[in-house]
């Protein structure tokens, strides 16, 4: 009974280790990270000279070495038991290692703490497999479901990490998250406006041509940033999200900018409403609402976050346009984002 505690253990810490180590190699092989944070523990230690010895990057090898750790678990026999034993007491002096060179940095890589923590617990059940000459529980379904396992722990976040986006570390949080939220394959535009403000209207008339071209590479995020000095700017915003809750946000959007500026009173934006085949009553309904108020505010929280300083601000992915922006450089900021997908 112990010896199948101390097999299941085994099991459990290499399936721990193998989903940090795959998490890791996807960070270490793509452009920018999709799991770690650039600027936290895990990017430190990347940057530091122990991260790719001889070139190739430390969680392949972290990998390898794990992945045969396990398979010797599943294998009966002397042989196993030492070839098991040999490669965990290896891993487990790299692992202690590891944790004291990041304890010099001050610097904590959560995955490699993982790896080097289950390193470290399986070179204890190693030794003491090697000294009680513990074999696998008898039969084949143990033995092959728990490799299916170990390998589905490799498979799992490899085919996660590749399919989300590498955000560069640089981005603001609330940038990459839009990002993120267009997912692979798509350039998101996060446009901060405000309907009455002139440079937004000519940067509008400027962008708008270049999105029908490109609408399958490029997903529009707009976010209302009405200004005080505009008499009716936030009703324009209000309407604005309501055009997008009830599925006309472009229309609406695109109706609100090339109202003339006097025309977007509450009175006006109902007139747009029902030209854009919004349901009038739905459309008051929502515009009362006081979550679309709060809608508003959480766009203003997000521009302030981005450290906006007046409008249009664009974003292109990771690069920023502030101020009204001419068709070329609009134009030349996408299709360069598109060929970076």
């Amino acid at each position: 009974m112990r010896k199948n505690l101390w097999f299941w253990l085994t099991v459990v810490l290499a399936a721990a280790a193998l989903v940090a180590s795959a998490i890791l190699l996807v960070d270490y092989v793509r452009p920018a990270p999709v799991f770690c944070d650039a600027g936290g523990g895990c990017g430190k230690v990347k940057e530091t000279v122990f991260a790719r010895p001889f070139g190739v990057p430390l969680p392949a090898i972290g990998l390898i070495g794990v992945l045969g750790i396990g398979l010797a678990a599943l294998v009966p026999g002397r042989v196993a038991r030492i070839a098991q034993a040999a490669l965990a007491v290896v891993g487990g002096a790299v692992a202690l290692f590891l944790f004291g060179i990041q304890a010099k940095m001050g610097a904590l890589c959560p995955f490699c703490a993982v790896v080097d923590g289950a390193s470290i617990g399986l070179a204890a059940i190693a030794i003491l497999r090697w000294r009680k000459a513990w074999d696998p529980p008898r039969g084949r379904l143990v033995p092959t479901a728990s490799a299916v396992g170990l390998v589905a722990s490799i498979g799992v976040p490899f085919a996660v990490g590749f399919q989300l986006r590498a955000i560069p570390g640089d981005v603001p949080a609330v940038i990459a998250e839009e990002m993120r939220a267009s997912g692979r394959g798509k350039v998101t535009v996060v446009d901060f406006v405000d309907f009455e403000c002139p440079f937004c209207r000519m940067t509008h008339a400027e962008l708008t041509p270049l999105l029908e071209p490109r609408k399958d590479k490029v997903r529009v995020a707009r976010k209302h940033v009405p200004l005080r000095m505009h008499p009716h700017a936030m009703d324009a915003a209000k309407a604005a999200c309501c055009g997008e809750a009830l599925g006309k946000g472009d229309a609406m959007a695109d109706a609100l900018f090339h109202a003339p500026p006097n025309e977007l009173t509450p009175e006006g934006c109902e007139r747009l409403a029902v030209q854009q085949g919004l349901a009038l009553e739905k459309f008051r309904a929502c515009v009362k609402d006081p979550a679309t108020e709060a809608r508003i505010e959480k766009d203003k929280e997000t521009f302030r976050a981005v450290k906006g300083h007046g409008l249009p601000t664009i974003w292109v992915d990771g690069t920023k346009l502030e101020g009204a922006q001419d068709r070329e450089t609009l134009a030349a900021t996408l299709d360069e984002a598109i060929r970076a997908l």
